[in-house]
């Protein structure tokens, strides 16, 4: 079925998140414009060249602090959600389905300052990943991120569970 189109207006297309994946520049810009992250405080400060690495800070101010003034733990948590799965579909390309497949968050400390989570991808562990992947079709593999504190306190660690395919892997019909 065609959309439902007027006469005489020009139809427009809706970007998506691969036209703003084309540069790290671009796609943290994007990110930080993100309604979900713009107005919970997350900021995306840096992606490495390549798509490698990520840093993202969260800002303790009256809007992020739960009842007891500390940093709201579903702010933690979602600081850190897109993160292992955006860069290992950027490094592994169009060859791959990459997808969240579970995730955990303990709670260490009370976030009472900003929080940063970093998180990176070395070549090893992708040349595992397609490994495990040409092998069986597929592979899960846990990824690990901890959010700090400014003042060095370790205030949360998140995994991941990621699930990575090989498309050519796929049943056909």
């Amino acid at each position: 079925m065609r959309p439902h189109r007027r006469a005489g207006v020009p139809s427009v297309r809706i970007p998506t998140w691969q036209d703003f994946g084309a540069s790290p520049t671009a796609l943290r810009r994007a990110l930080n414009l993100w309604p979900p992250f713009l107005f919970s405080g997350v900021r995306v400060e840096h992606i490495g060249e390549g798509f490698s690495s990520v840093r993202v800070r969260l800002r303790l101010t009256p809007l992020t602090r739960n009842y007891v003034g500390t940093q709201y733990g579903g702010s933690l948590y979602s600081m850190t959600d897109p993160f292992w799965m955006l860069i290992l579909l950027r490094r592994l390309g169009d060859d791959y389905i990459v997808w969240d497949r579970a995730a955990e968050i303990r709670f260490l400390a009370p976030g009472r300052t900003d929080v940063v989570a970093e998180f990176e991808v070395t070549e090893d562990v992708l040349d595992e990943l397609r490994a495990e992947a040409a092998e069986h079709g597929r592979t899960v593999r846990w990824f690990e991120t901890e959010v700090v504190g400014t003042d060095g306190t370790v205030v949360a660690r998140v995994r991941k569970e990621v699930y990575v395919r090989r498309k050519d892997s796929l049943p056909r019909g």
